[in-house]
């Protein structure tokens, strides 16, 4: 699997807002990813 194409500062802006390692984030699949940033979304919307 390749590592998401992604610049480093999104990768860390993006382990730093799923408080998960960079290294967890470069090499998770993009499904899983969107998913999880949805997740965190829905979560913020939540809590306006």
């Amino acid at each position: 699997m390749r590592p998401l194409q992604i610049s480093a500062d999104t990768a860390q802006k993006l382990a730093k807002s799923l408080n998960v390692p960079i290294e967890q984030i470069m090499h998770m699949p993009q499904h899983i990813l969107l998913a999880k940033l949805a997740e965190f979304q829905k979560d913020e919307k939540k809590d306006e």
